[in-house]
């Protein structure tokens, strides 16, 4: 089967949706199918202007947040581009990381997308979608039902962003499948290699990652009490932070800022193979998060997650797998508890770590992602 591949942006991106878009094109690709990308598409000059004005408008007068991308003038505009390149694109399947692209289409193939999350499951969950203009929200809904309504198959990374789906849109369950993103990072470790990683740590420091973008919303305040209180409780600790614009507040001597990252450089993927490796446990309380591709990440480095109960989070770390999810108003204590102990035997600790890889080999890759996916296709488009 051939694949119109469909995004707003250009998918050879790797820093657009955290390289997502790219990773995804991967393994429909290695999973065999012939790709056609079709990105890079036009907001339209009339209906971007359109927009700004209505944005200004709902920010400055009526205290709310407007989305662009909502707009049902710019998402038919998306649609009116792809319907034109797809004349001249032989394909089976139209295929979208996301709704956006696709909500509009008008099409007689089969549409396919994969997402991290549904349009409901947003609202006031991200800062990005808090305190939204009453526009918006039926703007929203509006596309994300149509683009349920007109797929052959929904496919989402976490059962959250499932469940979203099924409790506020009208969709046939049946057409709604999980299938867990794998880690937006080389790797050709086996379980020989994750052992003398393990093994060659020192445990005389706790080093724990907080690699986000986000400070903030990714938990950044939390992983600091954490490191203080390990410190006071005579377990000498370190928080690397990295991925993110250095939070504004004075950092603590244990806190080690590494900057931004990127992964587009052989420089960056090295520095970050450094944090994965060296650390113990990476750490991100966040407030919110749909799926947490950097989970599926740390467990290719066997290196056990601690984060909290939020979103899509709980597909990507199973308790006791590869690390522990806490609830969002976990005390600081708790944390430590659980990082005291495995931290004390370095016997339990490989433990933990070998089983982080085991999630990473056998879900939280893009290989059995790929496969899964090729399935779904077959039986819902073949």
């Amino acid at each position: 089967m051939k694949i119109a591949y469909v995004t707003t942006y250009e998918s050879s991106d790797i820093h657009a949706w955290s390289g997502l878009g790219i990773y995804i094109l991967r393994a429909l690709q290695d999973a065999g199918f012939q790709t056609e990308c079709i990105g890079n598409l036009g907001k339209g000059n009339n209906w971007a202007q359109l927009s700004r004005l209505k944005r200004n408008y709902y920010t400055s007068v009526r205290s709310r947040q407007y989305l662009e991308d909502r707009e049902p003038g710019i998402l038919k505009w998306y649609a009116a581009q792809v319907k034109k390149r797809l004349a001249s694109v032989h394909h089976d399947i139209v295929f979208s990381p996301g709704t956006i692209p696709i909500a509009y289409l008008q099409t007689k193939k089969p549409i396919v997308f994969w997402a991290d999350a549904t349009f409901a499951g947003m609202i006031d969950f991200y800062p990005g979608f808090s305190n939204l203009c009453a526009e918006t929200i039926k703007n929203g809904n509006k596309m994300e039902q149509l683009a349920l309504s007109k797929c052959r198959l929904a496919i989402y990374s976490s059962e959250w962003a499932a469940n979203t789906a099924m409790k506020n849109y009208n969709v046939d369950p049946a057409k709604v499948k999980v299938v867990p993103f794998g880690a937006n990072i080389p790797c050709s470790r086996d379980l020989t290699e994750i052992g003398k990683i393990i093994d060659i740590k020192g445990f005389d420091i706790c080093k724990l990652l907080f690699l986000g973008v986000d400070w903030h919303r990714k938990g950044g305040e939390k992983a600091l009490e954490v490191a203080s209180l390990l410190n006071q409780r005579g377990i000498r600790t370190e928080l690397l932070i990295a991925g993110c614009n250095q939070p504004s507040i004075t950092l603590p001597s244990f806190a080690k800022y590494h900057g931004f990252i990127s992964k587009r450089t052989e420089e960056g993927l090295k520095d970050l193979e450094t944090l994965f490796s060296e650390s113990h446990f990476l750490i991100l309380p966040s407030r919110a998060e749909c799926y947490g591709v950097v989970f599926a990440e740390a467990s290719s480095f066997g290196l056990p997650s601690l984060a909290t109960k939020v979103g899509g989070i709980p597909t990507a770390i199973r308790d006791g797998k590869n690390g522990w999810t806490f609830p969002l108003g976990e005390t600081t204590e708790t944390y430590c508890d659980y990082i005291g102990r495995y931290m004390s035997s370095k016997a339990d600790y490989k433990e933990l770590a070998l089983s982080s890889f085991q999630e990473y080999s056998e879900r939280l890759n893009w290989l059995s992602a790929n496969r899964k996916v090729y399935d779904l296709l077959q039986e819902f488009c073949g």
